[in-house]
Protein backbone atom coordinates (compact mmCIF):
# COMPACT_ATOMS: atom_id res chain seq x y z
CA UNK A 1 0.00 0.00 0.00
CA UNK A 2 2.94 2.51 0.75
CA UNK A 3 4.62 1.61 -2.55
CA UNK A 4 1.31 2.49 -4.39
CA UNK A 5 1.06 5.50 -2.87
CA UNK A 6 4.18 6.60 -3.48
CA UNK A 7 4.69 5.54 -7.15
CA UNK A 8 1.39 6.74 -8.13
CA UNK A 9 0.52 9.84 -5.53
CA UNK A 10 1.12 12.46 -8.20
CA UNK A 11 -1.67 11.49 -10.35
CA UNK A 12 -4.18 10.77 -7.82
CA UNK A 13 -3.24 14.56 -7.02
CA UNK A 14 -3.76 15.62 -10.08
CA UNK A 15 -6.97 13.89 -10.44
CA UNK A 16 -8.66 15.62 -6.98
CA UNK A 17 -7.45 19.05 -8.50
CA UNK A 18 -9.32 18.18 -11.90
CA UNK A 19 -11.92 17.26 -10.10
CA UNK A 20 -12.20 20.26 -7.81
CA UNK A 21 -11.69 22.27 -10.81
CA UNK A 22 -14.74 20.60 -12.91
CA UNK A 23 -16.85 20.96 -9.47
CA UNK A 24 -16.10 24.78 -9.68
CA UNK A 25 -16.89 25.29 -12.74
CA UNK A 26 -20.45 23.38 -12.90
CA UNK A 27 -20.97 25.38 -9.76
CA UNK A 28 -20.51 28.71 -11.17
CA UNK A 29 -22.31 27.67 -14.03
CA UNK A 30 -25.10 26.79 -12.19
CA UNK A 31 -25.58 29.33 -9.87
CA UNK A 32 -24.04 32.42 -11.97
CA UNK A 33 -21.16 33.10 -9.09
CA UNK A 34 -18.13 34.27 -10.53
CA UNK A 35 -15.78 31.14 -10.74
CA UNK A 36 -12.64 32.51 -8.07
CA UNK A 37 -15.61 33.33 -5.28
CA UNK A 38 -17.41 29.88 -6.16
CA UNK A 39 -13.60 27.81 -6.56
CA UNK A 40 -12.86 29.26 -3.03
CA UNK A 41 -16.24 28.24 -1.45
CA UNK A 42 -15.86 24.68 -2.60
CA UNK A 43 -11.97 24.58 -1.29
CA UNK A 44 -13.65 26.12 1.95
CA UNK A 45 -16.41 24.89 2.86
CA UNK A 46 -15.16 21.56 4.58
CA UNK A 47 -13.13 23.61 6.64
CA UNK A 48 -16.16 26.03 7.78
CA UNK A 49 -18.03 22.66 8.50
CA UNK A 50 -15.20 21.72 11.27
CA UNK A 51 -15.44 25.27 12.28
CA UNK A 52 -18.47 25.17 12.98
CA UNK A 53 -18.68 22.22 14.79
CA UNK A 54 -15.54 22.88 16.89
CA UNK A 55 -17.58 25.70 18.20
CA UNK A 56 -20.34 24.01 18.94
CA UNK A 57 -18.24 21.41 20.77
CA UNK A 58 -16.70 24.63 22.63
CA UNK A 59 -20.18 25.91 23.73
CA UNK A 60 -21.36 22.46 24.89
CA UNK A 61 -18.09 22.30 27.10
CA UNK A 62 -18.49 25.74 28.64
CA UNK A 63 -22.35 24.96 29.81
CA UNK A 64 -21.26 21.82 30.83
CA UNK A 65 -18.71 23.19 33.42
CA UNK A 66 -21.19 26.13 34.07
CA UNK A 67 -23.71 23.72 35.15
CA UNK A 68 -20.52 22.11 37.26
CA UNK A 69 -20.27 25.24 38.86
CA UNK A 70 -23.81 25.45 39.54
CA UNK A 71 -24.00 21.88 40.97
CA UNK A 72 -21.00 22.30 43.01
CA UNK A 73 -22.56 25.53 44.55
CA UNK A 74 -25.64 23.95 45.42
CA UNK A 75 -24.27 20.20 46.74
CA UNK A 76 -22.27 22.99 49.79
CA UNK A 77 -25.33 24.99 50.40
CA UNK A 78 -27.01 21.71 50.98
CA UNK A 79 -23.83 20.44 53.54
CA UNK A 80 -24.02 23.64 55.06
CA UNK A 81 -27.66 23.42 55.60
CA UNK A 82 -27.21 19.56 56.74
CA UNK A 83 -24.34 20.66 59.38
CA UNK A 84 -26.86 23.45 60.92
CA UNK A 85 -29.71 20.69 60.91
CA UNK A 86 -27.18 18.28 62.98
CA UNK A 87 -25.87 20.72 65.14
CA UNK A 88 -29.60 21.52 66.26
CA UNK A 89 -30.53 17.89 66.77
CA UNK A 90 -27.42 17.48 68.78
CA UNK A 91 -28.16 20.38 70.69
CA UNK A 92 -31.76 19.10 71.10
CA UNK A 93 -30.73 16.01 72.38
CA UNK A 94 -28.53 17.73 74.86
CA UNK A 95 -30.97 19.48 76.19
CA UNK A 96 -33.75 16.43 76.36
CA UNK A 97 -31.11 14.37 77.79
CA UNK A 98 -30.49 17.28 80.89
CA UNK A 99 -34.52 17.56 81.46
CA UNK A 100 -34.29 13.87 81.46
CA UNK A 101 -31.48 14.17 84.58
CA UNK A 102 -33.15 16.74 86.57
CA UNK A 103 -37.06 15.45 86.53
CA UNK A 104 -34.97 12.61 88.16
CA UNK A 105 -33.61 14.94 90.48
CA UNK A 106 -36.25 15.78 91.36
CA UNK A 107 -38.26 13.11 91.72
CA UNK A 108 -34.65 11.63 93.73
CA UNK A 109 -35.37 14.66 95.91
CA UNK A 110 -39.29 14.25 97.06
CA UNK A 111 -38.33 10.56 97.70
CA UNK A 112 -35.70 11.32 100.17
CA UNK A 113 -36.56 14.84 102.08
CA UNK A 114 -34.01 13.60 104.78
CA UNK A 115 -31.22 14.51 102.33
CA UNK A 116 -30.19 18.10 100.97
CA UNK A 117 -29.09 17.40 97.05
CA UNK A 118 -26.73 19.54 95.19
CA UNK A 119 -26.41 19.12 91.55
CA UNK A 120 -23.23 19.20 90.00
CA UNK A 121 -21.40 18.16 86.65
CA UNK A 122 -18.20 15.84 86.32
CA UNK A 123 -15.41 17.96 84.72
CA UNK A 124 -12.32 15.19 84.73
CA UNK A 125 -12.06 11.64 84.95
CA UNK A 126 -9.61 8.83 86.34
CA UNK A 127 -6.37 8.57 83.42
CA UNK A 128 -4.64 6.55 86.23
CA UNK A 129 -5.10 2.52 86.43
CA UNK A 130 -3.77 3.07 90.03
CA UNK A 131 -7.28 5.49 91.05
CA UNK A 132 -10.90 5.79 90.30
CA UNK A 133 -11.49 9.11 91.42
CA UNK A 134 -13.52 12.12 89.67
CA UNK A 135 -13.47 16.14 89.99
CA UNK A 136 -16.49 17.64 90.28
CA UNK A 137 -17.40 21.07 89.26
CA UNK A 138 -18.87 22.68 92.90
CA UNK A 139 -17.19 22.61 96.28
CA UNK A 140 -17.79 24.07 99.29
CA UNK A 141 -19.32 27.50 98.36
CA UNK A 142 -22.23 25.11 97.48
CA UNK A 143 -21.69 23.25 101.31
CA UNK A 144 -20.32 20.17 99.30
CA UNK A 145 -17.61 18.18 102.29
CA UNK A 146 -15.64 15.43 102.34
CA UNK A 147 -17.43 12.53 103.55
CA UNK A 148 -20.63 13.71 101.54
CA UNK A 149 -21.87 10.83 99.78
CA UNK A 150 -22.52 11.31 95.65
CA UNK A 151 -25.34 9.37 94.24
CA UNK A 152 -26.49 9.53 90.74
CA UNK A 153 -30.28 10.69 89.33
CA UNK A 154 -31.74 7.30 90.48
CA UNK A 155 -29.93 7.52 94.05
CA UNK A 156 -27.40 4.97 93.71
CA UNK A 157 -24.38 5.36 95.42
CA UNK A 158 -21.22 6.18 92.89
CA UNK A 159 -18.67 7.57 95.59
CA UNK A 160 -17.97 9.78 98.64
CA UNK A 161 -16.51 13.32 98.65
CA UNK A 162 -12.56 12.92 99.76
CA UNK A 163 -11.09 16.84 98.87
CA UNK A 164 -13.30 20.12 98.39
CA UNK A 165 -12.15 23.22 97.12
CA UNK A 166 -14.51 26.69 97.01
CA UNK A 167 -15.91 25.64 93.11
CA UNK A 168 -14.13 21.50 92.74
CA UNK A 169 -14.29 19.04 94.90
CA UNK A 170 -13.28 15.34 94.04
CA UNK A 171 -15.08 12.16 94.49
CA UNK A 172 -13.35 9.00 95.05
CA UNK A 173 -15.56 6.46 93.61
CA UNK A 174 -16.53 2.77 94.83
CA UNK A 175 -13.99 1.35 92.90
CA UNK A 176 -11.33 3.35 94.23
CA UNK A 177 -9.01 1.12 97.04
CA UNK A 178 -9.70 3.96 99.37
CA UNK A 179 -13.24 3.77 99.39
CA UNK A 180 -14.68 1.79 102.41
CA UNK A 181 -18.43 1.24 103.28
CA UNK A 182 -20.03 -1.00 105.69
CA UNK A 183 -22.80 -2.98 103.27
CA UNK A 184 -26.00 -4.68 103.63
CA UNK A 185 -27.15 -7.54 101.60
CA UNK A 186 -31.00 -6.37 100.42
CA UNK A 187 -32.38 -9.84 100.73
CA UNK A 188 -30.38 -11.86 103.59
CA UNK A 189 -29.31 -8.84 105.58
CA UNK A 190 -25.61 -9.94 105.59
CA UNK A 191 -23.51 -7.39 106.78
CA UNK A 192 -19.97 -7.07 105.35
CA UNK A 193 -17.72 -4.04 104.11
CA UNK A 194 -17.32 -2.69 100.64
CA UNK A 195 -13.93 -1.55 98.90
CA UNK A 196 -12.13 -1.10 95.65
CA UNK A 197 -9.72 -3.78 95.02
CA UNK A 198 -6.34 -2.91 92.11
CA UNK A 199 -7.45 -5.99 90.40
CA UNK A 200 -10.91 -5.80 90.40
CA UNK A 201 -10.80 -1.95 89.30
CA UNK A 202 -9.90 -2.89 85.83
CA UNK A 203 -12.99 -4.87 85.47
CA UNK A 204 -15.29 -2.32 87.17
CA UNK A 205 -16.02 -3.87 89.90
CA UNK A 206 -15.36 -3.91 93.81
CA UNK A 207 -15.12 -6.10 96.56
CA UNK A 208 -17.32 -7.46 99.24
CA UNK A 209 -15.54 -8.58 102.73
CA UNK A 210 -15.79 -9.60 105.65
CA UNK A 211 -18.57 -11.99 105.18
CA UNK A 212 -20.38 -14.15 107.79
CA UNK A 213 -19.07 -17.68 107.31
CA UNK A 214 -23.06 -18.76 107.17
CA UNK A 215 -23.61 -16.20 104.65
CA UNK A 216 -25.72 -17.23 101.55
CA UNK A 217 -25.07 -14.89 98.59
CA UNK A 218 -26.74 -15.73 95.05
CA UNK A 219 -25.28 -14.33 92.23
CA UNK A 220 -27.95 -10.58 91.47
CA UNK A 221 -28.67 -9.77 95.31
CA UNK A 222 -28.76 -6.22 95.90
CA UNK A 223 -26.43 -4.50 97.67
CA UNK A 224 -26.83 -1.36 99.96
CA UNK A 225 -25.13 1.01 102.31
CA UNK A 226 -25.71 -0.42 106.15
CA UNK A 227 -25.72 2.74 107.83
CA UNK A 228 -23.94 1.01 110.72
CA UNK A 229 -22.02 4.17 112.42
CA UNK A 230 -24.06 7.04 111.74
CA UNK A 231 -21.50 7.75 109.22
CA UNK A 232 -23.28 7.34 105.87
CA UNK A 233 -27.05 7.06 105.10
CA UNK A 234 -28.61 3.45 105.32
CA UNK A 235 -29.84 2.25 102.16
CA UNK A 236 -28.17 3.77 99.32
CA UNK A 237 -27.96 0.67 96.53
CA UNK A 238 -23.96 0.12 95.72
CA UNK A 239 -24.71 -2.81 93.13
CA UNK A 240 -25.27 -6.48 92.61
CA UNK A 241 -23.93 -9.43 93.95
CA UNK A 242 -21.74 -10.92 90.60
CA UNK A 243 -20.04 -14.16 92.28
CA UNK A 244 -19.37 -15.34 95.86
CA UNK A 245 -15.63 -16.50 96.46
CA UNK A 246 -13.29 -18.09 98.60
CA UNK A 247 -9.63 -16.00 99.63
CA UNK A 248 -6.65 -17.84 99.46
CA UNK A 249 -6.68 -19.14 102.75
CA UNK A 250 -9.71 -21.26 102.30
CA UNK A 251 -11.68 -19.36 105.51
CA UNK A 252 -13.07 -16.93 104.64
CA UNK A 253 -15.78 -15.94 101.66
CA UNK A 254 -15.89 -12.37 99.54
CA UNK A 255 -18.07 -11.59 96.98
CA UNK A 256 -17.23 -9.25 93.55
CA UNK A 257 -19.69 -6.77 92.94
CA UNK A 258 -20.71 -4.24 89.96
CA UNK A 259 -21.80 -1.00 90.78
CA UNK A 260 -25.40 -0.11 89.62
CA UNK A 261 -24.23 2.59 88.09
CA UNK A 262 -21.57 2.98 85.10
CA UNK A 263 -19.02 5.45 86.53
CA UNK A 264 -17.56 6.28 83.17
CA UNK A 265 -20.76 7.46 81.61
CA UNK A 266 -21.51 9.45 84.36
CA UNK A 267 -22.18 13.47 83.77
CA UNK A 268 -24.03 15.05 86.36
CA UNK A 269 -24.69 13.27 90.35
Amino acid sequence: MKRFFTNNGIWLLAAAATIAVVLCVLSALSSGTGFLPNAIGVITSPFRKAASSVTAWVEDMGSHFDDVEILQEENEDLRRQIADLEEQLRRSQSASEENERLRKLLDLRSQRRDFTFESTYVTERPTSNWSRSFVLSKGSDFDISIGDCVVDAQGSLVGVISDAGLNWSRMTSLLDTDCQLGASVFRTGDLGITGGDLTLMLENQLKLNYLPNDAHLLHGDLLVTSGLGGYYPSGLVIGTVDQVLTDDSGMAQYATVTPKTDLFSLEEV
